[in-house]
């Protein structure tokens, strides 16, 4: 399947309770990263997704299949102040960011990611920001790789502890 069988739309709300189960389900699968017993309160906001929208400027948005399907989930931030991480991240201006990219394992390898990140860029762009703010880990190489191919330089001053996990910070400047 190409690319462009995946648009890219806002979720709705009635999926909400399927993309929470669909980030569960990839967050608690990666090697090294913690599992819902070792950090509840993050896996209960993966379960309680739909809850971001809740913010200004913040947005769930979906790859879809030509079926429907949701391929693959992202929430853009286009206000850091409701971004949620530990760090500094929360206190960068004229910067947008996301986080919580998740495709799900049988769209895995077609590009699904990169279309979300892109579209995240691109709303950056639209919305004038100087910079996207992202964080990664360890346990997440093949995105670390996506993002540094895309542009994304490690931004050591936003890494912070998620309680014994290192978060690796990453920027791309758009000026």
């Amino acid at each position: 399947m190409t690319q462009q069988a995946y648009p890219i739309r806002n979720a709705r709300p009635e999926e909400f309770e399927q993309i929470g189960k669909l980030l569960v389900q990839v967050y608690s699968q990666l090697e090294g990263f913690p599992k819902p017993e070792e950090q509840p309160a993050y896996y209960h906001m993966l379960s309680a997704i739909g809850e971001v929208t809740r913010n200004p400027g913040t947005e769930l948005l979906v790859a879809v299949s030509p079926d429907d399907r949701i391929a693959g989930v992202v929430v853009f931030f286009s206000d850091m102040q409701y971004y949620g991480s530990g760090g500094i991240a929360t206190q960068e201006k004229h910067a947008a960011g996301f986080r919580l990219l998740a495709v799900d394992p049988a769209t895995r390898g077609q590009g699904v990611g990169k279309l979300l990140t892109r579209a995240c860029i691109r709303k950056a762009k639209e919305l004038h920001r100087a910079q996207v703010i992202i964080h990664s880990t360890k346990a997440m190489q093949v995105a670390w790789q996506m993002y540094e191919a895309l542009g994304f330089k490690r931004a050591e001053e936003l890494d912070f502890m998620q309680g014994s996990l290192p978060v690796f910070g990453f920027r791309l400047l758009l000026t």
